[in-house]
């Protein structure tokens, strides 16, 4: 069960990756800040898949 959710967490990732980056284009934001965006993100998702792992594992 572990390699399963290991596997969807990467494509999740991915997948956030590539609409955060969408998400940058499409509001222009300058190349200096989309370093911190990409950032904030892919660490709020990483938390919410942490602790969605957790819940899972011990309910």
């Amino acid at each position: 069960m572990a390699l399963s959710f290991i596997l969807l967490a990467v494509t999740v990732l991915f997948w956030i990756n590539q609409l955060t980056h969408s998400l940058c284009a499409q509001r222009d934001i300058p190349e200096e800040q989309q370093p911190a965006v990409f950032r904030t993100i892919n660490v709020l998702i990483t938390i919410l898949l942490i602790s969605s792992y957790f819940e899972v594992l011990f309910t």
